[in-house]
């Protein structure tokens, strides 16, 4: 299975614009620049769209775990925070934090920190980041 998408870029690098697109169409032509990156630009950026991806990559990660050990979510709210930080070898993202509250009628605590750590261990967008991931699971 493959997806994709898409970036245009023109001009420098603080002057200049760009657009990124999904194969989906769900971004189409959406702006970025280095005040949305940086600054408080109007407009998304890479980091923003790692983090809602990783928070819905872990939020189904999570139901697939807890389904596993029989259990079923009335809802699952994630919240991915990105850093990235200066290093020798240039701008990385460093760190990812996940906060989660999650609504499980007779949820089993110990059973959901099991599903939830290995949520985070096996969802996809946590395998492909090389970053700190920390995670502050909750039932609610």
């Amino acid at each position: 299975m493959k997806r994709s998408g898409s970036a245009v870029w023109n001009g420098g690098l603080k002057d200049g614009k760009g657009t990124v697109s999904t194969e989906s169409g769900v971004l189409a032509s959406t702006q970025y620049s280095f005040s949305t990156r940086f600054e408080d630009g109007i407009g998304t950026n890479p980091e923003e769209l790692i983090a809602a991806a990783h928070a819905g990559c872990f939020s189904m990660a999570l139901s697939g775990q807890l389904g596993a050990a029989g259990m079923t979510a009335d809802s699952i709210e994630t919240n991915a925070t990105v850093t990235i930080n200066r290093l020798e070898a240039g701008w990385t993202v460093t760190d990812v934090h996940l906060t989660v509250r999650c609504r499980i009628p007779n949820a089993d605590p110990a059973a959901f920190e099991t599903a939830a750590a290995n949520a985070k261990a096996g969802c996809p967008i946590s395998r492909v980041l090389n970053a700190n991931i920390t995670m502050d699971a909750a039932l609610v």
